[in-house]
């Protein structure tokens, strides 16, 4: 489990002091309300596939849940289908996903993580794509299996499983959002690779 910490994080004292002035200089920006700013990291992991009868097995629903609890600090929720689709043999009310929505100290300091820790642990990384973000802003991206969070002890682990990690702000446009997360560091990949 990540350990709480009383420090500033380090990516928002960074968002502050360096990106704040470069996002005023860039999109000529002069009322301090105006800037776009990180509001949430919705992680999550979806589980529909391995229902069996409409039921999760116990094994999985406990390494999904121990699995995002531990590279989150929080414990996921469980999210049930909303409505029966066939094509999917996915009925109402059966489990589909497992959600955490971060704010706060704990969404910065994930976010410092999945940058500086986790894609690079990524076999044959090259940067994620620069194009993923909607019309407000938001950036979404995911991984294909657990063993890139350091946190993990992959020995412990009875099956392997995604994430789709979203990370949200207010009053944004995909042009400023992509413009903080690369003053962030976030690995974009280069357009010649």
């Amino acid at each position: 489990m990540v350990a709480e910490t009383k420090t500033a994080p380090r990516l928002r004292q960074q968002y502050e002091d360096v990106v704040v002035p470069k996002l005023r200089e860039e999109f000529s920006l002069k009322n301090p309300n105006e800037m776009p700013r990180l509001s949430k990291v919705l992680v999550n992991s979806g589980v529909g596939r391995f229902l069996e009868n409409q039921k999760l097995k116990p094994e999985i629903r406990d390494t999904v849940i121990d699995t995002l609890t531990t590279i989150t600090g929080q414990k996921p929720i469980m999210v049930m289908a909303k409505r029966s689709v066939a094509n999917f043999k996915v009925r109402e009310g059966a489990p589909s996903a497992f959600v955490v929505t971060l704010r706060s100290d704990r969404m910065w300091h994930f976010v410092d993580r999945l940058m500086n820790l986790a894609m690079p642990r990524i076999k044959d990384f090259r940067g994620v794509k620069d194009t993923a973000f909607d019309q407000a802003g938001n950036y979404s991206l995911g991984l294909t299996e657990q063993a890139v969070w350091p946190e993990i002890n992959m020995a412990r682990v009875s099956f392997t499983h995604g994430m789709n990690i979203n990370i949200c702000f207010e009053q944004s446009s995909p042009e400023m959002s992509r413009f903080i997360l690369r003053e962030l560091g976030m690995p974009f990949a280069r357009k010649d690779d």
